[in-house]
């Protein structure tokens, strides 16, 4: 529900149990089952599914549920693709976390980790044909992975053992996707994810997958017809960490780097995974959170994340600000009492204009806008405009290229720490609009005049 007046007073907006107008307007959120609560459990997790239907959580990715081996305690190195991890629950625990889920018109998709299985695995003994070998005959790290083995595709039998797993958690569970790990390993053939992707789509059609790899790099273009229905766009994320970085104010450098995903994202069949932190970011690559990545354009980037392209992913905590790197070896608990008001109603925010604006599906057009600072970036997709202040003072900027109309504020960054509010301004291209340092200001057109 919107509520407003034409007054230019703020009113009350409702961002609250929204859906998404179409599937290419919903938003992913990656959950680890035993960070999320302090119990760590399935069971638990399942008792935080109203608040995430209420944040606005389309797609729930689950990582690795597997018993983990005892090497690192990784997630990503199972023990056994047909269990659950036993400190999380039972399968039954999982079966009735997905019907909760579906209750609320959430999808549930599930870590898939393809190359590599524990070095404690049973397969190690019962099967040492499914593994790859070096030229003395021994079992291979990959990566230099010490806790796993790599897996064989050359071997049927593997690759049937492996099938038999996915088709288990679709027809046991009921599970509506996998997020694929490590797409981009040179030892798995591509023809294998065409065949797996197909074959379980023929099992359940609605089912999706996402690829962990950004297919519109050169090296990974190969699996472009395999039938991923998303990929991740690493590189973009990879720039906006490393070029734009924590100190960067001028607008060119931004608009060049989304430039380049509007570019390389038309040489892909696959829609994208758009994210500013997942929990390589956060944690395995150093351990970062987003004020270290961003500091304080974490909030431009957010708003830049749910309003330029492709589906939006959430790492959990994200939307209160990710406030912790999280260990995921170890499960350390997402600290639910560090909320930053400020990110959360942005995020709030962001999640029901996402989902109400047709314009904001994962590829609709965008255009930029003419700005009269150097350090603001503006752009629209349709009635939806959007204006980011990368510098560290306060601006007054004209948008030239806007059409003159009324227009509700959604998004207004000197006020939403306060909450959601909306307000009815006239905007024109020669009306400056006032930006607070690091501000941003989101407008949905009402009418041109």
């Amino acid at each position: 529900m919107l509520l407003f007046n034409c007054t230019g007073e703020s009113s009350l907006l409702s961002v609250d149990n929204t859906k998404p107008v179409s599937d290419q307007n919903r938003v992913i959120y990656q959950l680890n089952i035993g960070a999320f609560t302090p119990e760590g459990t399935i069971q638990s997790a399942r008792q935080q599914l109203d608040r995430l239907d209420t944040l606005g959580v389309d797609i729930l990715w689950l990582m690795p549920i597997y018993p983990r081996g005892a090497t690192m305690n990784s997630p990503y190195a199972s023990m056994d693709f047909q269990q659950v991890n036993p400190a999380y629950g039972t399968v039954g625990d999982l079966k009735t976390f997905v019907a909760a889920a579906h209750e609320r018109g959430m999808k549930v998709w599930l870590d898939w980790v393809p190359n590599h299985v524990a070095v404690e695995n049973p397969w190690v003994k019962q099967h040492p044909e499914f593994f790859t070998k070096d030229k003395k005959g021994q079992m291979i790290h990959p990566h230099g992975w010490g806790d796993v083995f790599e897996l064989d595709y050359q071997n049927v039998a593997l690759i049937e053992a492996m099938n038999t797993a996915m088709k288990f958690w679709v027809s046991e569970a009921d599970i509506d996707g996998f997020r694929c790990d490590y797409v981009s390993s040179p030892t798995i053939p591509v023809q294998y994810w065409h065949d797996v992707i197909r074959e379980l789509k023929e099992m359940k059609p609605t089912l999706e997958f996402l690829s962990e790899t950004d297919i519109t790099n050169s090296e990974n273009h190969r699996v472009n017809p395999c039938g991923f229905d998303y990929d991740y766009a690493w590189d973009f994320q990879s720039a906006l960490a490393w070029r734009f970085g924590t100190e960067q104010t001028q607008a060119d450098s931004l608009r060049a780097i989304c430039q380049e995903l509007l570019r390389v994202s038309k040489t892909v069949g696959n829609r994208r995974m758009v994210y500013l932190t997942n929990h390589d970011q956060n944690y395995n690559d150093g351990g970062h959170t987003l004020r270290d990545f961003y500091g304080d354009n974490r909030y431009n980037l957010t708003v830049l994340e749910f309003t330029f392209y492709g589906m939006p992913l959430l790492y959990q905590g994200q939307e209160i600000g990710d406030p912790d790197t999280l260990n995921y070896f170890t499960d350390a608990k997402v600290q639910w009492n560090k909320a930053d008001p400020k990110m959360l109603n942005t995020v709030r925010t962001l999640i029901a204009l996402h989902h109400w604006q047709p314009a904001l599906a994962v590829d609709a057009p965008v255009s930029f806008v003419a700005t009269s600072d150097p350090q603001v970036l503006a752009y629209q997709r349709g009635p939806v405009l959007v204006v980011l202040n990368l510098g560290g003072t306060d601006v007054r900027v004209n948008l030239s290229d806007i059409a003159a109309g009324s227009y509700d504020q959604w998004l207004n960054s000197a006020t939403i720490a306060k909450g959601p509010s909306v307000s009815t301004t006239v905007l024109t291209p020669d009306s400056p609009i006032k930006l607070e340092a690091g501000g941003y200001d989101v407008y949905v057109c009402r009418r041109k005049h």
